[in-house]
């Protein structure tokens, strides 16, 4: 028998019956999904020291489990020094069962470890169905060894679902466990 991450056995299981009798889907199909999670940092000081890049990258790598690749800088900026095609973030896109499993880690374990933690946001939503979260700290992860960490820094993940309006997706999200505020 194969393996199969436990946020994704959830979804079959109880937020696609839920979601359908929240919003009257006819089909399986019409049910909202997630469909990829991106992790991206940038590192404004690689303009000074391209080592950063490698510690980003690195770190992401560590947090996520898969290989994270360096972005580079498209256009000349001369106000901050930087010229075309210098590395200056990290970004890593997860999806399948690396996407349920990094989910499922985020929600259990590094939200938990945020100091006063309250819930998240509900006003990162893009008014397509895409959910933005900032997070100001990458220790909050258990995979991050806090004395090999040369800079604390934090990070953007965005959350891609197939759903149609904003509602929809804070419905999904809920559903699979992401803490949002109470208003």
């Amino acid at each position: 028998m194969a393996y199969i991450p436990r946020l994704k056995q959830e979804y079959k299981d109880k937020v696609v019956s839920a979601l359908t009798e929240e919003f009257g889907y006819k089909n399986v199909m019409e049910v909202p999904k997630l469909k990829k999670i991106v992790l991206s940092r940038g590192v404004g000081a690689a303009v000074a020291d391209k080592k950063l890049v490698d510690h980003a990258v690195d770190e992401l790598t560590a947090i996520t489990g898969q290989k994270a690749v360096a972005t580079i800088s498209k256009k000349d900026v001369a106000t901050f020094k930087l010229r075309k095609g210098m590395p200056i973030g990290a970004r890593v896109t997860l999806r399948g069962e690396r996407m349920y499993e990094f989910l499922d880690r985020l929600v259990t374990t590094a939200l938990p470890n945020v100091r006063d933690f309250s819930g998240i946001k509900a006003t990162g939503f893009d008014g397509r169905g895409n959910y933005n979260l900032g997070i100001t700290e990458q220790i909050i992860f258990p995979e991050m060894n806090i004395d090999k960490i040369n800079r604390i820094s934090g990070m953007d993940i965005s959350f891609v679902t197939s759903a149609a309006t904003d509602k929809e997706a804070k419905s999904l999200l809920t559903e699979m466990g992401l803490p949002f505020q109470k208003n």
